[in-house]
Order: C-alpha cells, then sequence, then structure tokens
C-alpha cells in the first residue's frame, strides 16, 4: 500500500512516488480539485444541473452581468487593439518619425514603447477595479443562487 501525502490530506501515493496522481483511492475527494468538488453521477441529476444552469443563464440577473461585462471589455480591447496597431503601423510607415529625440537617448519610439507597458498595466488595473466594484458582488450571488438551487 502507498505512503500518505502530507501535502494533500486522504491522497496516498504509490511507493517511491514523488509527485502526480499516482495512487489516489477512488470516492476520496483530491485537494488539489477543492473541498466542493464531486464527482459527476449518473441519472437526472446531470439534466437538474443543466436545466438550473440554463434557466439562471435565461434570467435577467445573468443578462445584466453579461452586459455590465461586455460594455467594458469590448470598449477596452478595441482601445487596446487600436493602440497597438497605430504604434506598429507609424513604426512602419514613419520610420523618421519614430527616430526623432525627445529627450537625452529617448526617441519617439521608446516613449510610445513606454507608452505601450503603462497602457497595459492601467488598462489591467481598469478591469480589475471594474469587475470588483460592477460585477463581483452579482457573479457572487448568482453563484450562490445556482449552488443553492442544485442542493
Amino acid at each position: 500500500m502507498g505512503e500518505q501525502d502530507r501535502s494533500r490530506p486522504g491522497v496516498l501515493r504509490a511507493p517511491g512516488a514523488r509527485h502526480g496522481r499516482t495512487g489516489i483511492r477512488p470516492g476520496v475527494r483530491d485537494a488539489a480539485r477543492g473541498p466542493d468538488h464531486r464527482p459527476a453521477r449518473s441519472g437526472d441529476r446531470g439534466a437538474d444541473r443543466a436545466a438550473v444552469h440554463l434557466e439562471v443563464q435565461r434570467g435577467e440577473a445573468f443578462r445584466e452581468l453579461r452586459g455590465r461585462y461586455r460594455r467594458f471589455a469590448f470598449p477596452a480591447a478595441a482601445f487596446a487593439l487600436l493602440w497597438y496597431l497605430a504604434y506598429v503601423v507609424a513604426a512602419v510607415t514613419a520610420p523618421g518619425l519614430m527616430a526623432l529625440r525627445v529627450a537625452g537617448p529617448l526617441n519617439v519610439a521608446a516613449v510610445a514603447g513606454l507608452g505601450q507597458l503603462a497602457s497595459t498595466f492601467l488598462l489591467a488595473g481598469a478591469y480589475a477595479r471594474h469587475a470588483r466594484l460592477r460585477r463581483d458582488r452579482a457573479a457572487l450571488d448568482l453563484r450562490w443562487e445556482v449552488r443553492d438551487r442544485l442542493r
């Protein structure tokens, strides 16, 4: 029989095994999958789960949540793509402009490249803030609603 894996309670390792899922006892939940993981069951349970998910997906709260996401994500992605394409097009079509010195060793291309980097971090921060303020609570409420209905 295998030895107990101290980092994952309830999971046995095969003798000599260092990593992986070798030796997992059937019926024991794997700690890596989380405490809420349950194996799929046969029968009508799966159909019930699908019906609940479809009903929630067709609900007004889910549509509102998706709308909030899309109203932020699509314009933000369009801005990022256009800003990047403008940088690439300027580098290809106007190398003289991109080579102009701005300050010391910095030229227009370097400043625009740093602007790309800065705008990426700003956009990621704006996305996280938008999610935290406008979507996370509603998504969590939907998650708990689904979980309660599946019990």
